[in-house]
């Protein structure tokens, strides 16, 4: 029987930059994990606490969504950082998320990186490697979620890490399995009944077509809705209750929920121990295509 977990990008946005209509806690009803933003692009300590707390009640897995620093881009514009404030700033926000999120009881299970950073750390090697050593650091068992055949997956399977592949039923697909860039057509995938399809050959045969129909093999371990899609809710039930239909089990990569006793996260004051990356040369710049 195919096991599939169902992801969305959830908590970002306050005050001024608050998503309408919210649609977080119905998608709530209906992921299995949940990716957190901690404040780079969206999402404040309020909102973080008040999605840990409703992913923890649902037993929704709860993972960080570390971006570039960029609110005013919603974290969807490429930025010329180095790679050791890279680190530092995912650090920060993971950091973030683990503590906000133990004061309501609930852990962090894992790491998306968001919008123009997932891009980027599909290729570059630099910015790959600097998310790596950001989550080594804050915590070497959390998990690391990314594109088959990515950089950072890469990386932080040489680092010890969990890796997780990631596919996406709500967004077009070149021949090369890399995402099509926001800005083209046949970037977006709006129709709950073909998210649904998408979803159950994904689950089933690991498969998605591409935008010019060639079939593009990812084999992934999580499923991703996002939460500003277009009809986010209608097409993530579409979603679940095709995978239901076909047999396949919806449930966490990383074990639901989380409590209390869970073991806390080392602090981020602590020395850490250096990732055993090897290095690469040449790092290649990534397209404009964001998650």
């Amino acid at each position: 029987m195919a096991v599939i977990d169902l992801n969305a990008d959830l908590g970002e946005g306050d005050g001024p930059w608050r998503v309408e209509p919210p649609a977080d806690d119905a998608l709530l009803d209906l992921v299995t994990s949940a990716n957190v933003a901690a404040g780079y692009h969206g999402g404040d300590a309020a909102t973080m606490a008040a999605t840990c707390r409703g992913a923890l009640v649902r037993g929704v897995a709860v993972g960080a969504h570390p971006s570039y620093d960029d609110r005013e881009g919603f974290g969807r514009r490429p930025v010329d950082v180095a790679p050791d404030v890279l680190r530092a700033q995912v650090a920060a926000q993971i950091g973030a998320l683990v503590a906000v999120a133990a004061t309501v009881g609930s852990r962090v299970t894992h790491v998306k990186p968001h919008g123009a950073l997932y891009n980027a750390v599909v290729h570059d090697d630099a910015r790959a490697r600097a998310v790596v050593e950001a989550v080594h650091a804050v915590d070497p068992g959390l998990a690391v979620l990314g594109l088959p055949g990515s950089r950072v997956l890469a990386l932080a399977a040489d680092a010890g890490l969990r890796t997780v592949v990631e596919a996406f039923v709500d967004r077009g697909y070149r021949p090369d399995g890399t995402l099509v860039p926001r800005t083209e057509p046949g970037a977006l995938v709006t129709d709950p009944r073909v998210a649904a399809e998408r979803a159950v050959r994904l689950a089933v045969e690991g498969v998605v077509l591409a935008v010019d129909g060639t079939p593009v093999h990812l084999r992934p371990d999580s499923l991703c809705v996002h939460s500003d899609t277009r009809g986010a809710v209608a097409l993530a039930t579409a979603v679940r209750d095709a995978l239901a239909a076909a047999g396949v089990t919806v449930r966490p990569f990383a074990g639901g929920g989380a409590s209390a006793s869970a073991p806390a996260a080392p602090a981020l004051a602590a020395p850490a121990p250096a990732v055993p990356v090897p290095s690469s040369p040449g790092a290649v710049t990534p397209g404009p295509a964001t998650p």
